[in-house]
């Protein structure tokens, strides 16, 4: 079945840098587009960034625009969510997500000083 694993998450101070994994199972992860969301206490959960299924393609939203980079590594079943000059309101939990609507456990992201 179709298994998405989360990682890279962590405690980071604003101005950090992360680089998130989402590690695909179970599927044909080459035929399909993949996401990033995120789900911050209180919040909705909100779309951050997609890429198509080649990556040559890519959508973020406004909020991160400039700040994030999505990529994927299709021999690696593997789609990555780079993130620099974290901000305070970016503290959520990331979760990917495939086109046919699976959803990953989630990796939780907090900026703080």
């Amino acid at each position: 079945q179709v298994q998405l694993v989360e990682s890279g998450g962590g405690l980071v101070q604003p101005g950090g840098s992360l680089r998130l994994s989402c590690a695909a199972s179970g599927f044909a992860f080459t035929w399909y587009a993949m996401s990033w969301y995120r789900q911050a206490p209180g919040k909705e959960r909100e779309f951050v960034a997609g890429i198509s299924h080649t990556g040559g393609n890519t959508t973020y939203a406004d909020s991160v625009k400039g700040r994030f980079t999505i990529s994927r590594d299709n021999a690696k079943n593997t789609v990555y969510l780079q993130m620099n000059s974290l901000k305070p309101e970016d503290t959520a939990v990331y979760y990917c997500k495939t086109a046919q609507g699976s959803w990953g456990q989630g990796t939780q992201v907090s900026v703080s000083s």
